[in-house]
Order: structure tokens, then C-alpha cells, then sequence
């Protein structure tokens, strides 16, 4: 998504909390790290605009402070996309898949995910899929880096003009 954002002004990409541990070798700004219980007392302030339990970590969209005349950008799952789509029904919800299940535990394995981590991904994607179907996302095949961005700023600027 940094790809897609960087290559439009006028996207902002809202970054995450959540309370599972850093991978080793992940930015410190790839989510806002916090314990469960700050996460909680977030909850409790009503301070997010979607969050959900996620195999067993806690993952939520901060109420965004946005400039003026921007569009937003969540990284978020199908639970995070369902409320979501409740409060803002005309959303863009893109569903973004690895090309094979073999491609995404590669993937997985490459940012440091443990085998037992990976195991419990890959059965909740199949549901997830499902799931976001089910919505009426659009789902995209991440397969090479530049394609996608390509496919995603097309969507965006379709939305854009409806």
C-alpha cells in the first residue's frame, strides 16, 4: 500500500494498532505497537473506527485525523471491512489475495512467521475470501508489485468518478 500511496497525494494510508509482538526485521512504523491493554482502553474511549480479534491479537483502525480533500486508505481484514461498510456503505472494499496458497505461505514464511503462525493463516484465509465475497469486494491477485498498484489506482480512480 506505501507503493499505491506514494504514487497518489491524495490517498492517506491510516496505520493500524495492534497488539501482537514486532517480526523481527519489521519497521517500527509498519503498526502502532501496544499492549492489550492500551488497545482496550482505546476501545473503551471509542477510539477506533474498526477493530477485531485476529488469531488471537487485537487489530484496529485509530479514528483517522485526516487532511481536507483526501481519500483513506485501511489495511484491514474482512472483520475490520464489515463494519466498516456499515458506517460508510459506498467504500471501496478490495480484497487482496496471493496468487496460490503455496505463494502465500512463502510469503509468510519470508517475514518471519512461525510455521504453527502460518498453519492458522492459511485456514482462516479460504473463510476470509469467502467472506469478503460475500460483501461485494473486488478481489485483486497480488502477484507482481507494479501490476497491482496499476490495478489498484484504476479501481480508485473509478470510484473516484462515481
Amino acid at each position: 500500500m506505501r507503493e499505491l500511496v506514494a504514487r497518489d497525494p491524495n490517498l492517506w494510508l491510516s496505520r493500524s494498532w495492534t497488539t501482537r509482538d514486532r517480526r523481527p526485521g519489521e519497521a517500527e512504523d509498519a503498526y502502532h505497537f501496544v499492549t492489550r491493554e492500551q488497545f482496550e482502553e482505546r476501545i473503551a474511549a471509542d477510539g477506533f473506527l474498526e477493530w477485531a480479534d485476529f488469531l488471537g491479537n487485537l487489530m484496529g483502525t485509530p479514528t483517522p485525523d485526516t487532511p481536507d480533500g483526501v481519500d483513506v486508505v485501511l489495511e484491514i481484514d474482512v472483520q475490520g471491512a464489515e463494519q466498516i461498510l456499515s458506517r460508510y456503505p459506498d467504500s471501496l472494499f478490495v480484497f487482496m489475495d496471493a496468487p496460490s496458497r503455496e505463494e502465500q505461505a512463502d510469503r509468510l514464511t519470508g517475514r518471519g512467521d512461525t510455521p504453527e503462525q502460518i498453519e492458522r493463516r492459511l485456514a482462516h484465509t479460504s473463510t476470509e475470501r469467502e467472506r469478503g465475497e460475500a460483501l461485494g469486494a473486488v478481489l485483486v491477485i497480488n502477484d507482481r508489485l507494479d501490476d497491482t498498484v496499476t490495478e489498484l489506482e484504476a479501481l480508485i480512480a473509478e470510484a473516484r468518478r462515481r
